[in-house]
Order: structure tokens, then sequence, then C-alpha cells
């Protein structure tokens, strides 16, 4: 078995290998298919893979269809489209009666929509150029066909209203949630809609009220009070660093003290689009969330040279001090009011309070990354009183 960088055991796809490919045919500019019969068809065939093609009909219809597969049939599960399909079919497996080994059935994301920062991202830990369209189409086909694995982190999120949700990429509110919703209507623009809808939200730049607390990274740990875990009747890994979203947060978080933000953004990847080099420090493992807030007071210009730094991931170098950047494990958003949108992994989720934990190395996914351990579960590490509150800015 080939060796990662570290030296430990990559694991690899079988040869044979049977997969199943989800594919939205509404996908970004429509030519899901197209590019699949064209692109993607020939090099599995090629490289002696067996598939069975399903589309999908309808929202939400991956996430049936996952529910109920009988995964001892395929190898791994191939999504074709952009990040939303994959938010389904995550969010699918893990409400399986067997989530635990389920949700290790092998991932492949390749990109037909119209951000696809997942195959961004893989294409970016693999070493390759940051490529767009067929090109990046191309490179993630490629790693399929070569069948590395990589584990991959799991957000797990809870919401106001009860409900309890996973996320592969990111959770955003304000500005950047805005313009992913806002510019839906321009899809059949592929990627080019998120520019079109940087420049109009940006004229018409408003500021969003609530609260954000969050765990950093090797913050000192403390007792939870006691009682029962807080998804205790839900499938999925307990979160034994939050509790109820009734209660404030334990006395080791840190609370934002600003509560008037341009935006909110918890990423777990290193791209936010094809284009959108958002956290040139992210891996996609480790038990890493990379929480970015954006306070009140930057200027128009100044926030559009962000966003325009953002594609080379230099936006961080800008020194703007309004721009706050700190690794956490685990945070709390409140908005105060329904002004702002929210989105998890670009699908848009009621605008309440949400808080989250990160879970290093849940799931497999393809990737030309070398394999990094997943770790223990996420807790605070210990370390001085000084860093458990510390901001890093850029």
């Amino acid at each position: 078995m080939p060796s990662s960088q570290d030296g430990h055991p990559r694991r690899l796809l079988p040869r044979p290998c049977r997969v199943l490919v989800l594919l939205n045919p509404r996908g970004g500019t429509g030519k899901a298919l197209h590019l699949f019969q064209n692109r993607v068809q020939p090099m599995l065939q090629e490289a002696g893979f067996s598939f069975q093609l399903r589309q999908t009909e309808r929202r939400n219809h991956a996430r049936e269809l996952v529910r109920t597969e009988d995964l001892s049939s395929w190898d791994a599960l191939v999504v074709m489209s952009g990040d939303g399909l994959m938010h389904e079919v995550v969010n699918g497996l893990m409400e399986r009666p067997d989530w635990e080994t389920a949700i290790q059935k092998p991932l492949c994301s390749l990109p037909a929509g119209s951000g696809n920062a997942l195959a961004a991202s893989v294409n970016h830990y693999a070493g390759n150029e940051q490529v767009t369209n067929e090109d990046l189409l191309t490179n993630c086909t490629l790693l399929l066909c070569h069948g590395g694995l990589s584990p991959m982190n799991l957000l797990s999120l809870h919401t106001a209203s009860g409900s309890r949700l996973f996320s592969v990429l990111s959770l955003g509110w304000g500005f950047v949630a805005d313009v992913d919703v806002e510019s839906e209507k321009y899809r059949c623009l592929g990627k080019i809609r998120f520019t079109l809808g940087t420049f109009l939200r940006l004229a018409a730049l408003r500021t969003y009220h609530g609260t954000l607390s969050y765990l950093p990274v090797g913050a000192p740990s403390s007792k939870i009070s006691a009682g029962p875990p807080l998804d205790h009747d839900q499938p999925g890994p307990v979160d034994s660093l939050l509790v109820p979203l009734e209660q404030p947060v334990p006395e080791n978080w840190t609370v934002v003290p600003d509560h008037e933000f341009v935006l909110v953004l918890a990423l777990l990847h290193s791209h936010l689009g094809s284009e959108m080099f958002a956290a040139p420090m992210a891996r996609g493992s480790g038990g890493v969330v990379h929480l970015f807030y954006l306070r009140a007071g930057v200027p128009r210009a100044t926030l559009l040279r962000l966003f325009m730094a953002m594609e080379k991931g230099t936006h961080m170098d800008l020194d703007c001090p309004n721009l706050v950047y700190v690794p956490v494990v685990a945070f709390r958003l409140e908005p105060h009011d329904t002004r702002g949108m929210l989105t998890v992994d670009g699908e848009q989720l009621v605008s309440e309070a949400v808080q989250g934990q990160v879970h290093p190395g849940r799931f497999q996914l393809v990737s030309g990354c070398p394999e990094l351990k997943p770790g223990p579960e996420p807790s605070p590490l210990p370390c001085s009183e000084d860093s458990a509150s510390s901001e890093f800015t850029s």
C-alpha cells in the first residue's frame, strides 16, 4: 500500500472499483450530464471503474436516496454537482440507523455547480494549480481514478428551532450569505454569478447585528455543567463541547465584544468557491474550523479589495483592522434579528441562533493530499490563559 508523506499507509479505493454517481442535471449552467458523458465517463472506463448513474430530480432527492441505499453495493459515492448535493448526501448518510459505518463510505466531489468549493479545495490539497470549469473537473476525476482517500472534518450544527444538521464546507452569515443566496437568480452565468452578486451587495452594503462566541483551539479546559449530552436523542456523534442554546456559553469560551458585523464565516476547507481561496491555512482535517469575521465600519473600497485578493489567498496580507481570523473547535452565532441570511454549504437556512462543533476525520474523501491523522475528538488543549482568548487579526 502506498505511503503518505508522513510515512503512514494511505487508504486507497479498491480495484476494480464500483461507484454510484449521483448527478444533478440542473446544477450550475445545466451541463453536468454532458460533462459526465464526455469528460468523466471515458476516464472512469479507462481506469477500470464500473458505475451506475442516477440523476437527481428534485431538492433533497440525493438525501433520500442515500438514506435507504444498500451501500455494500458500492466502493464509493461520487457526487457530481455543486456543494449543495454533497451536503444532501452527507446529511442523508448521517440520518441512517447505521450512520457510524455509512459515513465512512468514501465520497468524491466532481465539480458541476457554480461554486465548487469542495472540489477546488481538494484540487489545492493535491498540489495542483488553481483552475476552474472543465480543468477542475478533469483534475478531480484524475484524483478519483488514482483512488487516494483522506479523512476530512465534519461540522455538527444545532439550531434554535431544534434541528441538527451536518456541514462539509461552511457556515456563512451576513454579506457572504446574502451574495450566495441573492445571486441564485443568476445561476445560468456559472461562477460569474458570485462576482455580480458581490458588486450588487457592495452597492447596498449593510451591517448585521448579533453575538458571536467561540472556543479557540488551545483554550484551557473547563467542566461543562452536568446533564445529558446535547444530542443524546439524535443520530450522530455527541457534541461534548456544546451546551443548550438557551444557556450561556461555557466560561472558557471567548465572546466577541462587537455586535455589528459585515460577515461571519466558519470554513472547514481552503476554498469558498473555485476562485475564492478564503483559508490558505486550511487542510480539511485536524479538527479545526477556520472562523473569520468582519467588523462593521469597513469601507466599501477595502471590502472590494479583500474579495479581489481572496482569489489568490492574499486577503490576509492587506492588514485590514476589521478582519479577524481565529482557529476554533466550536462556535455559536446568535443573530439579533432576521435581517441577515444564514447559509450552510451554500444552502439557505432560517436566520436563527446556531452553534457547531467540529469532528475530525469523520468521513473519507477522495483527495490527492497526504493522509492526515484525524486525531481524537475535539477538546480544548492545555495552554496559557493568555492564548485562550487571543484573536488573530489579518
